[in-house]
């Protein structure tokens, strides 16, 4: 990384929410690695800190790396934590809620504290929201079915029935917002699956073993899979690119596997259960079906499984990281087949999935 490049010096203070998760500590050694001697690691008062820690007594000499405990849901927390501040990596979300209140105060409210307390300092150079997938609509017919930055976002994310991507799908709009009004620079980050040692399940784009049997519903569709430290670097990149403000970056890796192909590399490396193909018109028929029974018994069952969610996540799709690329000058380091290797085993290590 050149520094010549970059909207902020290696002194300067960089703010990491979620700098404790499995995406969060990879970007702060990313940075401390690239030289960058002024952090501050975001925690939450119950947040495990063994990562961070162990960070810590690696830093190279002249790093300072603190840790902040605090809530996000304060506003007195997030004026502490973005005191000098030049720069934002926000990655802490509400990931775990299931319900849409809970989700947005977690995602969205927490976002528009942090904006707000730095609006109140003066001194931030760059917020990168890091979003996620999840917000594309992916319903209309797309240009050879590629999904890119110029695709649409779901304009009634609650229809999917999923807290997170409507959570998602709002936060980013107060990004843009907060940025229209007051001229606070960002750039937002949407990862696709983010995988690698320290996750041990399978994403739903593969399958879902709601009822008992593992159900796999992607079949011939690619897998938009990154590894962690790729996307670490890619997050970083994008906080620290000179002259991209403003704009979207997807984040995917080269040489996708198909869900076919991810399934079976998973049963040959990791463990071996039974699984249940269904073709696609059968999964969306479910999915239909299941729209319209919970419409028709007014929610006694969840919308779980509708056709946005089909769209979303099994409808045949290929993805792009060419923005990436040419406006970052990102290129995966560790290769697809590399990352498969280290991530089957630590599943293995794991005793994951049965």
């Amino acid at each position: 990384m050149e520094f010549d490049d970059f909207i902020i010096g290696r002194d300067d203070l960089i703010l990491i929410t979620g700098a404790t998760g499995f995406i969060g500590s990879k970007l702060v050694q990313g940075l401390l690695k690239s030289g960058f001697r002024n952090l501050r690691c975001f925690a939450r008062p119950s947040s495990k800190l063994e990562r961070i820690e162990a960070l810590c007594d690696r830093r190279p000499a002249g790093a300072h790396v603190e840790v902040f405990r605090g809530n996000l849901l304060s506003r007195e927390d997030c004026l502490a934590a973005t005191k000098h501040v030049a720069l934002i990596f926000h990655l802490a979300a509400g990931r775990g809620e299931k319900s849409f209140p809970d989700a947005f105060l977690n995602s969205v409210v927490t976002t528009r504290n942090l904006l707000e307390a730095s609006l109140r300092h003066g001194c931030l150079r760059r917020f990168v929201n890091v979003s996620s997938f999840a917000v594309y609509t992916n319903r209309k017919k797309l240009r050879w079915r590629l999904l890119d930055e110029s695709c649409p976002v779901e304009n009634d994310p609650w229809l999917r029935g999923d807290a997170y991507c409507y959570a998602k799908a709002k936060q980013d709009e107060i990004v843009v917002e907060y940025s229209k009004r007051t001229g606070i620079p960002y750039v937002i980050v949407r990862p696709g699956y983010v995988f690698g040692p320290g996750k041990t399940n399978i994403t739903g784009r593969v399958g879902i073993s709601t009822f008992g049997i593992f159900l796999h519903l992607g079949g011939s569709n690619p897998v938009p899979l990154t590894y962690v430290d790729n996307c670490a670097e890619a997050i970083a990149l994008a906080g620290l690119k000179k002259n991209v403000d403003s704009e979207v970056f997807n984040v995917v890796d080269d040489a996708l596997p198909t869900s076919r192909q991810f399934l079976g590399l998973y049963k040959q490396h990791v463990k071996r259960f039974k699984s249940l193909y269904l073709p696609h018109f059968v999964s969306y028929a479910l999915c239909y079906l299941w729209e319209r029974y919970s419409d028709w018994s007014a929610g006694q069952l969840p919308p779980v499984f509708n056709r946005n969610h089909w769209h979303a996540y099994w409808k045949k799709t290929r993805y792009s990281n060419e923005r990436l690329r040419t406006r970052l000058g990102w290129k995966p380091k560790v290769p697809m087949a590399e990352g498969l290797r280290r991530y089957f085993e630590a599943c293995r290590d794991a005793q994951p999935y049965a």
